[in-house]
């Protein structure tokens, strides 16, 4: 890594790619598993992964289950893109002496990687999560549910004219990721878009110290030879493990930014004044296994997304791409 030019737009094409990619295979999942976490006991609407998926294709149609889809397909290129490259640019500095890379350093890296994806992680997530949990709560409010006026919570306008404009709801009607960021821009500013911030580090620095390391030793394995790269497989295999491994173990900081990042409420569901009032209530309220909650969800997710950008990466379509286009000039 140390004697290796690290050409950057590369790494970005391969990131941007494979998030594309991953995003659009899995975008389901991650779907069911926002409904899962925002979920409070005593209040299920969804029983399961399945059937939230179920349900959502019944009340919403099949392309309810991509609602927020384009927002993260916008973002997810820079996201993962920053997110690869970062990774790679701390590993390529950290190892100046020629020798390999401790796994101490190799999670400083993942660390400088996971605060540098926030930029673009904090606002594509709080938009993201306010177009897959509409139909939750549009689902949850028509059940009947006794509220006191004095648990009414106070909601985003714009989100509350959309989704809770009637005593019962049957489908939310259509809002833009456009409109909810124009509308937070309008009423809380910049910081609006970055609600969330804390968790969103919180869930991120600690997945990237937990993956990259471990994909790199994962990935290591594989090598026929010191000299030699891991297949393709081993690569696909290795990030795969690595994701579903790192996305459990912060799953509890998932569940904690998705609650904190919701702003429609469904009936009788409380609001949350920052990252230790949530951890708090939650687990006054539901437990600790709450915490859990979309775990599965999220393996599923976070496994092949990072197979499919660890295999572009080590394949080097973006090499490809820059040695066959007129911008081979960026290399």
């Amino acid at each position: 890594m140390s004697q290796q030019q690290i050409s950057l737009p590369a790494k970005l094409i391969n990131g941007g790619i494979a998030g594309i990619v991953g995003v659009t295979c899995v975008f389901p999942i991650d779907l069911a598993k926002t409904r899962l976490q925002n979920q409070r006991a005593g209040q299920q609407v969804y029983k399961s992964m399945m059937d939230c998926l179920v349900k959502t294709v019944r009340s919403e149609g099949y392309f309810g289950m991509y609602r927020g889809a384009a927002v993260n397909l916008t973002l997810v290129t820079p996201e993962k893109a920053i997110k690869l490259a970062a990774n790679d640019f701390f590993r390529h500095h950290l190892a100046k002496d020629g020798k390999g890379l401790t796994v101490f350093k190799e999670m400083m890296a993942g660390c400088g990687a996971g605060m540098c994806q926030v930029v673009i992680t904090t606002p594509m997530e709080m938009l993201k999560i306010q177009l897959q949990d509409a139909g939750r709560v549009a689902a949850q409010q028509q059940k009947p549910v006794m509220m006191s006026p004095s648990k009414l919570v106070t909601t985003n306008t714009l989100l509350s004219r959309s989704f809770n404009s009637g005593a019962v709801v049957t489908a939310p009607r259509a809002v833009s990721a456009t409109q909810i960021a124009k509308e937070l821009l309008r009423t809380q500013g910049i910081q609006g878009l970055y609600k969330g911030l804390g968790a969103t580090i919180m869930r991120d620095v600690p997945f990237s110290i937990v993956y990259f390391p471990l994909f790199a030793n994962l990935n290591r394995l594989g090598k026929p030879s010191a000299d030699k790269s891991s297949p393709f497989y081993w690569a696909f295999l290795s990030g795969c493990g690595a994701g579903s491994c790192a996305a459990v173990a912060v799953n509890p900081c998932d569940v904690v930014k998705t609650r904190l990042q919701s702003l429609n409420k469904g009936s009788n569901e409380e609001a949350y004044n920052g990252v230790v009032d949530c951890i708090s209530k939650i687990m006054r309220k539901e437990g600790p296994t709450a915490f859990l909650k979309g775990a599965g969800c999220r393996a599923l997710v976070i496994a092949p997304l990072f197979g499919i950008a660890q295999v572009m990466y080590f394949v080097g379509v973006g090499e490809y791409i820059l040695d066959n286009s007129p911008l081979r000039f960026l290399k």
